[in-house]
């Protein structure tokens, strides 16, 4: 009976929806959490929205929303940054 409680409570966490990232307009850039393996993840590296090549990444420091200049990026301190939804 233990073992399915902790299972039932690891599968409760794991499927809880994570805050999200988004621009001004509405453009969705990935969820914010620190799962590898999830596709939409700005943590995998190999995913859409963290790889540091993607035009759409916030870890491409040449991009829009990772470029350190950009008005939309989310390491610019003077910037107008991203909306986190879901928080």
């Amino acid at each position: 009976m233990k073992k399915l409680l902790t299972l039932l409570m690891f599968s409760s966490i794991a499927l809880a929806d994570s805050p999200y990232l988004i621009d001004d307009n509405g453009v969705y850039l990935g969820n914010l959490n620190s799962n590898r393996f999830d596709p939409n993840s700005v943590s995998n590296p190999y995913g859409r929205y963290g790889n540091k090549f993607s035009p759409d990444s916030i870890n491409n420091k040449f991009g829009k929303y990772g470029n350190r200049f950009s008005p939309d990026s989310v390491t610019n301190p003077y910037g107008s940054g991203l909306r986190v939804i879901g928080e």
